[in-house]
């Protein structure tokens, strides 16, 4: 395993071991499949706000119709909740933009990207109804209900908060619900990396569950959950409940005999009444898996029941490793930026029979991190199209996807690399169409809708000094899709802001880079003339045939009602 030693999980010495094959009896799952929290908190003396000050890094194509600056660190920061990483995380509605990040919630006018409010995360739990949280938020907007959902920890990470806002309108009420996503062994439970989805009959929360073996333990993994939500509990009239939910939980015990669960869950998003899906990562192979969610409908999940598991048959890839910057001033802090792992970080979706999705890999003989973009049936899960988004000397890492009903798809990226003349790290987006046979065909260039504003990204050590700690990015970002306009899709990513000290325009900080989002519209209809582009899209190229292992036998995973 290249990168084993890059990746650690706060867990027993048990987890940390060789992969087994899936047919084995007793296997030990990835070792750096990991534990999210607690965040990193850093509390500056410097709480002063920029976020209107940035200007756009488009590049002049014709698609991209509005782009503006979303949360910061220094928001987050006013109200006393100062997180690495951002967790970012926004969906498109019918008139607004909302953001949810780990610290703060934002609401944009979509029109102009006028930020029309500003809250703490606690704040707007408060007045759902709950108190507290701990981060880890995601937001979508039900076009069929007219009604925003945001999803996040409670106040006691074992439980998951649900809101539900009464109209269309993010700035009017709010209603809540929360339950206890994962109880563990009585001590110290954690419903971690709750996901997000919603299909014709239901809603979809994916959580690992971790909990240490004794009070006052080291957490470790200890399996999945699927809640699955009949929409009606939730978008119905009144107050939202989780009355008839069903609740999928896949043990995992180290060194023991496992169901491969997968690991980071998330519910395919689409507008078909059933069946549900569901795409995660192998906990033990470097591939993902897929099942299908059976029998709920939109009053009752009750007498769901999960079918097989079956491993996608991805082409062959590695874990990725960090990410380089060019960090003129300070060779350590080049090759620092933690790009996760190959989860799927964010949103899956379904169009017309297919499923789409990416995650973040390193291709077999290759040495820079790409964004693997998959297309399968949605019938059998068989691979349609599959291909990397990547170029030499640049990583690309924490994409998102999303596919409108007529096929089109745009992608959202960073890139980064050691060239101090466009190494900095970048947000980008690439748009696509789906042809007649489902493979994905570039549309136009890349996108470059912001770039960081400094070379050395190490937030939580001083500017000039190497890093210190986990430089944690994303964990993630999101493409979600206007329901106004089905050719608009509207993409927010993270990028690096200035050093929080005088030169970087704050007198009295601490000195730290920090980090921003950036949010943009692109608009796919009217395509240009397709242009000839230097970016090397990797396919089923011969050696990607080579790498092609066989499938795999299905597996039934552990599930309990």
């Amino acid at each position: 395993m290249k990168y084993a030693t890059m990746r650690q999980l706060l867990a027993t010495g048990a987890l940390v071991g060789a992969l087994m094959a899936s047919t084995a009896s007793a296997q030990d799952a990835k070792s750096y499949f990991e534990f999210k929290k607690p965040k990193t908190t850093l509390i500056d003396g410097d709480l002063s706000l920029d976020q209107n000050g940035q200007s756009p890094n488009v590049v002049a194509n014709g698609h991209v119709t509005l782009g503006f600056e979303g949360i910061s660190q220094y928001d987050g920061a006013a109200f006393g909740r100062n997180f690495v990483p951002p967790d970012t995380n926004g969906a498109i509605g019918a008139t607004q933009y909302m953001e949810v990040s780990n610290g703060a919630y934002a609401v944009f006018d979509k029109s102009t990207g006028a930020r029309t409010s500003l809250t703490s995360d606690v704040a707007f739990w408060s007045t759902a109804g709950q108190t507290g949280t701990n981060g880890d938020s995601r937001v979508m907007y039900n076009a069929a209900a007219g009604r925003w959902i945001v999803v996040a920890f409670g106040a006691n990470a074992k439980d998951l908060q649900v809101a539900i806002s009464n109209t269309s309108d993010a700035l009017g009420g709010w209603q809540s619900t929360k339950f206890e996503g994962y109880a563990g062994l009585g001590f110290g439970a954690t419903a971690d990396y709750p996901t997000l989805a919603l299909d014709g009959n239901s809603v979809y929360i994916g959580t690992n569950n971790f909990a240490p073996a004794t009070s006052g333990g080291t957490n470790s993994f200890r399996g999945t959950t699927l809640n699955v939500i009949p929409l009606d509990s939730l978008f119905g009239a009144g107050a939202p409940t989780v009355t008839n939910m069903k609740q999928f939980t896949t043990p995992y015990a180290a060194g023991g005999a496992n169901a491969d669960g997968g690991f980071a869950l998330q519910g395919v998003n689409s507008t078909s009444a059933g069946p549900g899906h569901v795409v995660a990562a192998s906990l033990f192979n470097f591939d993902s898996l897929a099942y299908k969610v059976n029998g709920a409908t939109s009053s009752s999940a009750t007498g769901a029941t999960l079918g097989a598991v079956d491993y996608v048959n991805e082409t062959l890839f590695n874990s990725p490793g960090f990410a380089h910057q060019p960090s003129v001033a300070i060779a350590a802090n080049r090759g620092i930026i933690d790009a996760l792992d190959e989860r799927i970080s964010s949103s899956v979706y379904e169009a017309n029979g297919l499923i789409y999705y990416v995650h973040t890999e390193t291709p077999v003989g290759g040495s820079n991190d790409v964004v693997h973009y998959v297309v399968m049936k949605a019938s059998d899960y068989t691979v349609v199209d599959e291909g990397n988004l990547g170029e030499a000397g640049y990583d690309y890492y924490q994409g998102s996807i999303a596919v409108n009903a007529l096929g089109e798809v745009v992608i959202g990226y960073n890139r980064s690399g050691l060239d101090p003349t466009d190494g900095k790290i970048r947000f980008y987006a690439q748009i696509f169409t789906t042809s007649a046979a489902g493979k994905l065909v570039s549309s136009d260039v890349p996108i470059l809708l912001k770039e960081s504003l400094t070379d050395d990204y190490h937030n939580g050590s001083l500017f000039g000094a190497a890093s210190v700690g986990r430089q944690r990015w994303g964990d993630y970002s999101q493409v979600s899709v206007d329901p106004t306009d089905l050719h608009t899709f509207w993409v927010i990513g993270e990028f690096a802001r200035e050093y929080n000290n005088a030169a970087g325009g704050h007198p009295g900080g601490t000195g730290g880079s920090r980090w921003g989002t950036w949010i943009a519209a692109i608009n796919v209809g009217a395509v240009p003339e397709s242009s000839t582009w230097s970016m090397m899209i990797t396919g089923f190229g011969l050696a990607g045939f080579a790498m092609r292992r066989r499938r795999r036998p299905t597996v039934t995973a552990v599930t309990y009602g």
